[in-house]
């Protein structure tokens, strides 16, 4: 468990680094997201509504609980959303909102509700049509998890590197992590957002560290490359506290324990894994991605009664992080989101 003194020193540092950030946005690298409006929101979530041609194609993007989530919108040339939007999707966003001491109780469980509710709003807006499911990273397992839940009440999930098996061994950046993380995170404190941040450069230097500086110097011949590589820098600068629950759950019970893949995940009193996951699957994996390597999904793939489309995603430079080219990485967008676009909408 976190002392006193180390919390005041990470919430201190969370202030600190979002500060840092605002430094970096004044000098034009702010985060330029296209309009919404918020349709619901509760003490840890709220809803977007981006609005969209078709509400009988509505997506739900689940976004991370780690950081804000404009990485899906960093600015009008590098934005899933609109690209999604163009494509004639009516696009909603679930945005957790940062944790406070009253909510500090909020595990997995009380995430999946919440996606179970928004998902309930959408099908009644859209006269009946099931909403797409789409998440990236942790977004993206916590997605899977509620698509194992309840697989009726969507037509399709997609997964963007994020991760769903959790065997030792496999992969050194969840060996590390779960060696670093303490088993005794509080389930009633705060958890600060910077924490993770240090415990990841920690546990991966190479791909937290090393691979951003590099990502940064071969960049700098272009333009463009060297713009989004700043702005992600300052959207990895902008922490959120999270919920301890939720972070003692996750790296307790996915990340040491590997429940969700041996089918021994509780939500909601129902125990869900690959048995349940029984709707359309669409999963891109970053095949330069540490922190969601192809080993962390294709066994979960393989367990599948349905079969689960996979993508190969190779990576580009200019991105900062490889586990975030999927979302703001121009190969991505000329090349992945087109075939992720195809296949939504071949689900009937």
């Amino acid at each position: 468990m976190l002392n006193a003194l180390n919390r005041v020193q990470f919430d201190l540092s969370d202030i600190i680094r979002r500060a840092q950030g605002d430094m970096v946005g004044a000098l034009g690298l702010d985060p330029n997201e296209c309009s919404y409006q918020t349709i619901a929101s509760h003490a840890h979530w709220r809803l977007r509504d981006y609005g969209g041609e078709d509400r009988s194609r509505s997506l739900l993007i689940v976004a991370a609980p780690i950081k804000r989530p404009y990485i899906w919108d960093l600015t009008p040339s590098s934005s899933a959303i609109r690209f999604c939007l163009g494509h004639g999707l009516h696009v909603y966003l679930l945005e957790w909102m940062p944790a406070s001491s009253h909510m500090g109780n909020c595990g997995v469980d009380d995430y999946v509700l919440a996606i179970a509710e928004a998902v309930g709003m959408m099908t009644t807006a859209a006269q009946g049509a099931k909403p797409y499911l789409i998440g990236h990273s942790l977004g993206g397992t916590i997605a899977a998890i509620y698509a194992a839940f309840l697989p009726d009440s969507i037509r399709g999930l997609v997964m963007l590197g994020a991760p769903l098996c959790f065997g030792r061994s496999e992969s050194h950046f969840r060996d590390a992590l779960v060696t670093l993380v303490p088993r005794n995170v509080s389930d009633s404190d705060t958890f600060p957002g910077s924490l993770l941040s240090y415990a990841s450069a920690l546990a991966f230097p190479g791909t937290f560290v090393w691979s951003r500086l590099t990502d940064a110097v071969i960049s700098i011949a272009d333009p463009l490359a060297m713009e989004i590589h700043a702005r992600v820098e300052r959207w990895a600068l902008d922490e959120i506290s999270l919920p301890g629950k939720l972070v003692h759950q996750i790296v307790d019970w996915l990340y040491r324990e590997n429940r969700f893949f041996r089918g021994v995940l509780k939500i909601n009193g129902k125990f869900v894994g690959p048995s349940t996951l029984s709707v359309a699957t669409l999963a891109v994996i970053n095949t330069t991605d540490d922190v969601a390597p192809p080993i962390s999904v294709k066994p979960f793939a393989n367990a599948i009664e349905r079969k689960i489309r996979i993508i190969e995603y190779p990576g580009e430079r200019g991105v900062c992080l490889q586990h975030l080219g999927i979302l703001v990485g121009r190969y991505a967008q000329g090349h992945i989101w087109p075939k992720i676009l195809s296949w939504l909408k071949s689900q009937k």
